[in-house]
């Protein structure tokens, strides 16, 4: 096996990293979520089709950005009034789209996605 030398250890960066500021000021880093914790997201996405309000489809929301958040902001996760005040609408398809990769601002996502929840 061959040992690397520092020159062969340059790291490559395969997905994008971004820091936003959420309405309390508390600033994220958001990247790609790991397998652990994007299979507990998807689990929340899942009920997305399924919601029958539009206070449930928020709620939904919320939940599956605060397991984006819970290594970021455990703080902020820990109390869901204060993460609740912390978010707004663009914020939450932000943290969904480069967190769990779902673009929510793109209604062909969306249908395809209710779609498949059997929801269409």
């Amino acid at each position: 096996m061959k040992t690397l030398s520092k020159e062969d250890k340059l790291a490559t960066t395969v997905y994008d990293v971004e820091v936003i500021k959420l309405q309390d000021d508390t600033e994220v880093l958001l990247k790609p979520l790991a397998i652990s914790s994007l299979r507990k997201f998807m689990k929340e996405m899942d009920k997305f089709g399924k919601a029958k309000t539009e206070d449930q489809t928020l709620s939904i929301l919320i939940d599956a950005c605060a397991v984006a958040l819970e290594k970021q902001a455990p703080e902020l996760v820990a109390d869901k009034e204060k993460l609740e005040e912390a978010l707004d609408l663009p914020t939450i398809y932000r943290i969904i789209k480069i967190c769990g990769g779902i673009d929510l601002e793109n209604p062909n996502l969306v249908a395809a996605a209710l779609e498949a929840a059997g929801e269409i």
